[in-house]
């Protein structure tokens, strides 16, 4: 793969995918949404926001850092 931007063709595989088969989707999600759950059960709904802004940041950062 040349580049590593998601074009419009690899786009519309990935939301047929997801259409066709929501259990992906939903087994791709599960382990944030446990994470999520269980900060939110130790240190309440705020503290599970902020660390969920915390990651996707990180996220974004390390992608544009590559």
């Amino acid at each position: 793969m040349a580049g590593k931007k998601l074009d419009r063709t690899h786009a519309r595989t990935a939301l047929e995918v997801v259409r066709e088969s929501p259990t992906i989707a939903l087994i791709t999600v599960a382990p944030a949404v446990v994470v999520f759950g269980v900060v939110w059960w130790l240190f309440g709904f705020w503290a599970a926001i902020l660390l969920a802004l915390v990651f996707g940041v990180a996220a974004v950062a390390t992608q544009k850092l590559r």
